[in-house]
């Protein structure tokens, strides 16, 4: 409401609490509510050190991915690795199926604790419904292995499914997947356990002892040899699930 107050010669005036009132136009109005979020604004903000919400959502995110990023690709482990650094665990983590991902990695086979038997690594298996990761390092400290989409077994054929894969260290990582043209991803009999096959060859075969391999390039993963040389003698393994 208008108030009016009456002078010595009765003029009307108007109260004092209207007095400063502004009237602009419409287009003026919106130009300077468009103006509140000019950049001019908030370079005046950042002059007098003034701190938006929307400053504020960027550092916090720029906080958690910073925070995060290094932790990624560093799952927990059961025991120390023998045989693999941080930067080699991140880059195999990377390469992992799905459905392993979020568990510790256990580790279930070593030749450090169970000894070099082919007979032992299939009863470690005995139970296990993972898949499981298989490292191993050679006579002249090269490592690679293989990722089996089951865990390892007897079997009168191949096994497995196209999550299997090989991978090496050796010069540099290196992954090698199912290419389509085969399924010969695992085989395993008492006296060896071979990964992949077509034109005769296996692309890592073991012998039953776990003191020969051989790798040679296959059909069904279109790899390279893994290791320097096609014959090696084999100095540790590590086998790994995920549960």
């Amino acid at each position: 409401m208008i108030r009016f107050w009456y002078g010595k010669k009765g003029r009307r005036h108007h109260s004092m609490k209207n007095k400063y009132n502004l009237v602009v136009s419409v287009a003026e109005y919106h130009r300077r509510i468009d103006a509140l979020n000019s950049e001019e604004l908030r370079t005046l903000c950042r002059r007098l050190k003034i701190t938006t919400r929307e400053d504020i959502n960027s550092k916090q995110g720029t906080t958690i991915k910073t925070e995060l990023e290094p932790e990624v690709f560093r799952p927990n482990l059961s025991d120390p690795s023998e045989l693999l650094q941080v930067e080699q665990i991140e880059k195999l983590t990377k390469c992992l199926p799905p459905r392993t991902i979020g568990y510790p990695w256990t580790l279930v086979y070593s030749t450090a604790k169970h000894g070099m038997s082919l007979k032992t690594l299939y009863r470690t298996m005995m139970g296990l419904d993972t898949p499981v990761l298989m490292v191993v390092k050679d006579s002249d400290g090269q490592i690679f292995g293989a990722l089996a989409s089951e865990p390892f077994k007897v079997s009168d054929g191949f096994y497995g499914t196209g999550e299997t894969f090989l991978f090496t260290f050796t010069p540099d990582f290196e992954k090698f997947s199912w290419t389509g043209d085969n399924m010969f991803f695992i085989k395993g009999d008492m006296d060896a356990l071979a990964f992949g096959g077509g034109g005769g060859e296996f692309a890592l075969w073991l012998d039953g002892d776990l003191y020969h391999g051989r790798s040679h390039s296959c059909k069904t993963f279109g790899n390279r040899t893994l290791s320097k040389k096609e014959d090696f003698i084999i100095q540790d393994i590590e086998i790994w699930g995920f549960e």
